[in-house]
């Protein structure tokens, strides 16, 4: 089975051409098995170019490297766009596409300089939205205080598709993600799992953050939760409207619109080999 491997700002994955079939070529089992760094190829998620529907150019699924699978992943996206101009031989600057995913239709656009700009759509802000019990699921969940690991964090919420805990903090570097991401992942007020965002606030509107990834652990980028970080970081006061996101490996500019109401988010995806795994 042929596949390209592409990465977005570090964050990993192998992309397989799946046009001929609705159905994934590969299990959530055999993907875990990709996945792996030392007997796979080495990877965050498998992610399958599917047939698109009425509404849709195509269609986005994707296994993470625990074999789970999430509703949308936003540097996996921009992988697929580059990925899908590449099997169309058709990389125009400005070429977008409607893509369906778990998370509904996500539109990413070829820019001149390479990268791609993705419409991320609105994000959803009540408790029950998240899914998170903290709260009376009719309200937002903003610095609501959750006991974790012993200590007591202000956490705010945010679904862009997927769910995501944001929590700001003085220096980033000082977070052991290791062992304090899972405890957020597989929280109780969480019935989904989650993914947990710590930001530290360089500037208004230039933030650091490091990422515990529900079914991935630590990724070096995660598309997502730069947006809901955007998002929680306005909500409290602390970020404008448009920001750089520095993540361990590079930069994504989000800009939350006044206009629309939606979060846009742009960045790198390149290519790195391509290869057959038998």
């Amino acid at each position: 089975m042929k596949f390209t491997k592409y990465h977005g700002l570090g964050n990993d994955f192998i992309l397989i051409d799946n046009r001929n079939s609705a159905t994934p070529l590969v299990s959530p089992e055999e993907a875990v098995k990709m996945c792996d760094r030392h007997f796979g190829v080495g990877a965050d998620g498998v992610i399958f170019a599917l047939p698109g529907d009425e509404n849709n150019d195509y269609t986005m699924r994707i296994f993470n490297s625990d074999g789970s699978e999430p509703e949308m992943c936003g540097n996996g996206i921009r992988c697929l766009a580059r990925f899908i101009a590449s099997l169309e031989g058709t990389e125009t600057v400005g070429k977008s596409y409607g893509i369906h995913t778990l998370a509904g239709t996500i539109i990413p656009r070829i820019e001149a300089d390479g990268q791609v700009r993705v419409d991320m759509g609105t994000p959803f802000l009540l408790g029950k939205e998240i899914p998170t019990t903290l709260g009376n699921g009719e309200d937002k969940v903003i610095n609501q205080p959750l006991e974790v690991g012993g200590k007591s964090w202000l956490v705010t919420c945010v679904s862009m598709g997927n769910p995501h805990c944001i929590t700001f903090v003085d220096k980033v570097a000082d977070i052991s993600l290791e062992s304090i991401g899972p405890l957020f992942e597989h929280h109780s007020v969480f019935p989904e799992r989650t993914n947990t965002e710590f930001i530290e606030v360089v500037r208004r509107d230039y933030i650091k953050m490091r990422v515990w990834e529900r079914g991935a652990g630590i990724t070096l980028a995660c598309g997502t939760g730069a947006c809901a970080s955007v998002v929680a970081g306005v909500l409290t006061g602390k970020c404008d409207r448009l920001c750089t996101v520095e993540l361990p490996g590079g930069c994504l500019t989000i800009e939350w619109s006044e206009n629309d109401g939606k979060l846009y988010m742009t960045g790198p995806a390149e290519a790195v080999f391509t290869g057959h795994y038998h």
